[in-house]
């Protein structure tokens, strides 16, 4: 009997048409055929099986977030200033030993409308020693890493900001000009006029907030965080000042 004694409690060995007490696993699965109460199942739905979802699909917003408007900018200009020293040019491409002149570099607009050939051509007379860390390179990494998901690596390379081409001035942030060091950078006549409307642009607009990626807002953070600490530091040297006159 399937039943109790009292009549109530029902035992079964397994629920009808569930993989229950039929020593499978208990995964979400789907018919693919039916006879009574037997069925053809296979798995379905979770990661591991075949067909499923993805186990950790890219999720889009999730590397954007708000910040102050002014505070974006203050950020912005520094990485500016940054790209236009010439020792931190120097710790970021290893294979520089001395940088000279002036950077960023800027150009006519005639420069960046050439062939790539030409183009090349001009930036070799432009840059001279630098152009070999200038061009990107792609080559195979030495090592496990790649089995690992990285099997090439790539130079920094020269940043060119222009007004429609290769990195637009509205989409230039924090992390494309100092991302670990201050890049080689060379703007067209266009990009700086662009660069200068933008500014006034977020002078007058009313909006509170921006949003930028969360690498720039670390770079924002630790910059605020030097700042305090110079001021502290001028604070402290004038004290002293003070003591000695006394």
């Amino acid at each position: 009997m399937d039943r109790s004694a009292s009549g109530n409690v029902r035992h079964r060995r397994h629920v009808w048409k569930s993989h229950y007490g039929r020593g499978m696993s208990r995964i979400p699965r789907k018919a693919m055929s039916r006879r009574g109460t037997q069925f053809s199942w296979v798995g379905a739905i979770v990661p591991f099986a075949r067909g499923g979802r993805r186990a950790h699909p890219p999720k889009g917003s999730t590397g954007l977030v708000k910040i102050n408007r002014k505070e974006a900018i203050k950020a912005l200009l520094s990485s500016l200033s940054y790209v236009a020293d010439n020792k931190a040019i120097e710790k970021k491409y290893a294979r520089i030993e001395k940088v000279e002149g002036t950077f960023p570099l800027i150009v006519e607009d005639k420069v960046v409308e050439l062939k790539t050939k030409d183009f090349l051509d001009s930036l070799k007379k432009i840059l001279g020693d630098l152009y070999s860390v200038a061009v990107q390179e792609k080559s195979v990494r030495a090592g496990k890493g790649k089995m690992r998901g990285r099997k090439y690596k790539k130079n920094a390379g020269l940043l060119v900001i222009v007004g429609n081409d290769i990195i637009k001035v509205n989409d230039l942030s924090v992390s494309d000009l100092a991302s670990s060091g201050a890049r080689l950078t060379l703007f067209s006549e266009k990009a700086i006029g662009e660069l200068e409307k933008v500014f006034d642009d977020e002078k007058k607009s009313k909006t509170k907030e921006v949003k930028v990626k969360k690498a720039d807002i670390r770079k924002i953070r630790k910059e605020n965080r030097k700042n305090k600490a110079r001021k502290v530091k001028k604070i402290e040297d004038k004290s002293e000042g003070v003591k000695e006159d006394a």
